[in-house]
């Protein structure tokens, strides 16, 4: 009885921890940009970590115009949800996390799609750029977003502001 009692103890012991150490993890993150490199500021968020089934969570989301022209200038155009090299991101500003559940998750997930399958054009720099994209993202997850007009073209400014709107993460690095 005694080894059988110290096997179901290592056994639970095992499958609790692997529950409590399951979690995803929402980095996120803007871009300074250079025109001298061709890249626009720029916000978007990394998933990764663990759901509790064990599935394995690595991705990025960005939202973008498909193209870069000059149409972005004057009113809405074909848009993409776009996903970050991965030796890209370390060189990117991470300015908080929030840890999911795997509802969020799945939440976030949907919106994501939501915003990629979105029919006509969806990108307009003044109302529904990246910073509308990862606000939306902050939003599903209990966050305080605002949008000030001098923020809207700085992702960097912007996702320090919304920091300072959630006194829960405030304690994170503001780049």
């Amino acid at each position: 009885m005694g080894r059988f009692l110290k096997l179901f103890v290592a056994v639970f012991a095992l499958a609790w921890s692997h529950a409590a150490f399951a979690e995803v993890q929402m980095h996120f993150h803007s871009v300074n940009g250079s025109v001298m490199f061709g890249r626009y500021p720029h916000a978007f968020v990394v998933l990764e970590g663990t759901l509790r089934d064990g599935t394995r969570i690595n991705e990025n989301y960005g939202f973008s115009a498909e193209k870069t022209t000059p149409a972005i200038l004057n009113g809405p155009v074909k848009h993409a949800v776009i996903s970050e090299e991965a030796n890209f991101i370390p060189k990117t500003n991470r300015h908080f996390t929030l840890t999911l559940t795997d509802a969020q998750y799945r939440r976030i997930k949907q919106e994501v799609v939501a915003w990629r399958d979105a029919p006509g054009k969806y990108y307009d720099l003044e109302t529904r750029n990246c910073i509308h994209f990862v606000g939306r993202m902050a939003q599903l997850v209990g966050l305080k977003v605002e949008y000030p007009d001098k923020m809207l073209r700085r992702p960097k400014k912007w996702l320090n502001h919304v920091s300072s709107l959630n006194p829960r993460i405030r304690t994170a690095s503001l780049n």
